[in-house]
């Protein structure tokens, strides 16, 4: 049996998984029922010992047609002041060095994690780019990719009652009609959708983007979208079947992982959360009241999250998807750009680590 059907066949289970999770959310009209419900339902089985499988290249798959997807919403109705959103970009990147610098205090003071672990699990966001740059350190990768899971877990649950708490999003009318699900591009659109995926994946890596699976997609399709070339969205189903994928992979992130034995950390990496959270909600209402955008997308772009996730949640939510998505790809580049520097400061060569 071909390696990509075998590792297919065994990822069955867990997607099954992911889906029932999905449906039993979307039958009670939870909102984000299929990210939601997958991430709950795969958290779960992995916590009490299940065997699940990742999604693999299935993901690295979804993150493309999730690009794709984010670069629809750059039209060329698309409204926006360019110091506005200069001005709320900066005031992400200082939220974004508040949120580090608390996480960095706090998982080294207060969780006893040694001075390299603390600064990569203290990143917020890049969780891939931060994790392979973590491989080359002395950091415990456990608890780096256990904070990042864990921060990504709660800021997800934590999105619709915050989103309604500041009454800015109505969720109950963001489900899709059930007579759209089957809803499918032309031939046409198609086309050009399958070519910015293809193009932008060649793209990412050429220019060697942060999350290139993800924003060299955005930025093909955000061309073609602004400039008329296509109208095509992508289809309902899709977007619930990508919704489930990034769902499930969270969820699995927690297999292996014992309760009783990573208790201490899982607290710890939930609380350091709840504490960024605020740090959002209140750099969100600052950016709001400077600029006039939405409280809700300026939350989702400060929230400091994965990239796909909070864009895709955007994306769904229909709330702003191409300033979330610009907001994050900037927050990755820098990240990415300052964090190696930072590290060599903060943990001198030859010096021996805390």
């Amino acid at each position: 049996m071909p390696p990509i059907l075998a590792s297919l066949l065994r990822f069955l289970p867990t997607l099954a998984l992911g889906l029932a999770g999905g449906a039993a959310a979307f039958a009670v009209n939870l909102p984000l029922p299929w990210l939601l419900g997958a991430m709950v339902a795969t958290t779960v089985a992995s916590l009490s010992g299940a065997r699940l499988r990742s999604p693999g290249r299935g993901r690295k798959g979804v993150l493309v047609v999730i690009g794709v997807m984010l670069g629809s919403a750059f039209t060329p109705q698309m409204s926006g002041d360019p110091g506005l959103w200069s001005l709320s970009l900066a005031v992400m990147l200082v939220a974004t060095a508040a949120m580090m610098a608390f996480s960095v205090w706090f998982s080294q003071r207060i969780a006893g994690h040694s001075r390299e672990t603390a600064l990569y699990a203290g990143v917020p966001g890049g969780v891939s780019t931060v994790t392979v740059m973590a491989m080359a350190s002395g950091a415990d990768l456990r608890v780096v990719g256990m904070t990042h899971a864990v921060r990504i877990l709660v800021l997800l649950v934590a999105i619709p009652p915050v989103l309604q708490a500041i009454g800015h999003v109505d969720l109950a009318s963001t489900t899709p009609d059930p007579s759209r699900w089957l809803w499918l591009p032309g031939p046409v659109d198609a086309v050009w959708l399958i070519g910015a995926g293809l193009g932008g994946l060649w793209l990412g890596r050429w220019l060697r983007l942060p999350n290139a699976l993800l924003f060299g997609p955005a930025l093909i399709s955000a061309a073609l979208h602004l400039t008329g070339v296509t109208h095509a969205a992508v289809p309902p189903m899709l977007l619930a079947l990508a919704q489930v994928l990034i769902g499930v992979s969270v969820g699995v992130r927690f297999a292996g992982t014992s309760l009783a034995r990573v208790g201490h950390a899982l607290v710890m990496a939930a609380a350091q959360a709840l504490v960024l959270l605020a740090f959002a909600v209140v750099a969100a209402w600052i950016g709001h009241l400077l600029t006039g955008y939405s409280a809700a997308a300026a939350l989702l772009a400060y929230m400091p999250g994965g990239a796909p996730e909070l864009s895709l949640v955007a994306l769904t939510l229909g709330i702003d998807p191409a300033f979330v998505t610009t907001h994050h790809l900037l927050r990755i580049s820098v990240l990415v750009l300052i964090l190696p520097a930072l590290l060599s400061r903060l943990v001198p060569s030859g010096q021996p680590r805390k």
